[in-house]
């Protein structure tokens, strides 16, 4: 009678590896923080040798610098996502990242602001995650400022810093306990922030 062997296991390739040690760092980092988790906890939750993981990242730092980039990056890509929607309707645009974000705060678990999370744990400028950090800050400030040119603010740099300034309390505050309010919070401030001062340009 002939044997029957099941499928041979397949090594994982370099890439799956990095893939496994970064999706698992990144669930330990975001629940935890930085400092409570360190490289072993991440080789014993992701099943991986530790020469792997210093050989994808080199050291802890650099693993969290890609935690970083990667929740930096699926930020953008969401946020691109509906900015596509509303390329001609600033206002809708505005609205619907409201939407967003509204779905964000309310979500079990929610933590807040990765990169908020991060600066805060981090105090040395140096360090590769906190450039990471200040580069997505600056990134947001621009967007919103952007966005008050299409809505034709008087003075749309300092409502693209306001819009920003009231986003990232909201993802400070929820993970208080307090996402559900800070999702209806956040639209009366952005609401009040572009009837403040800063109104719309009257043409002539």
């Amino acid at each position: 009678m002939t044997k029957r062997h099941g499928p041979a296991l397949r090594e994982a390739k370099p890439s799956e590896l990095r893939d496994r040690i970064l999706a698992t760092a990144s669930k330990l980092f975001y629940r935890n923080g930085v400092h409570a988790v360190g490289v072993d906890l991440v080789v014993a939750e992701s099943g991986i040798a530790k020469t792997s993981l210093y050989r994808h990242f080199g050291s802890k730092d650099a693993l969290v610098a890609a935690f970083l980039e990667s929740e930096d990056a699926d930020f953008w890509r969401q946020w691109d996502a509906i900015a596509a929607q509303h390329d001609d309707d600033a206002a809708g645009e505005l609205d619907a990242y409201l939407d967003w974000m509204d779905v964000r705060l309310r979500r079990p678990g929610y933590r807040g602001c990765p990169q908020l999370n991060v600066v805060a744990e981090l105090t040395d400028p140096r360090h590769p995650a906190r450039k990471i950090a200040t580069g997505h800050k600056d990134r947001m400030r621009a967007r919103f400022t952007g966005l008050a040119k299409r809505l034709k603010m008087r003075d749309p740099e300092r409502v693209g810093s306001q819009l920003a300034l009231v986003f990232d309390g909201a993802f400070m505050s929820a993970p208080l306990g307090a996402g559900a309010l800070m999702a209806d919070s956040l639209r009366d401030t952005v609401d009040a922030v572009l009837a403040s001062g800063s109104r719309p340009i009257r043409k002539p």
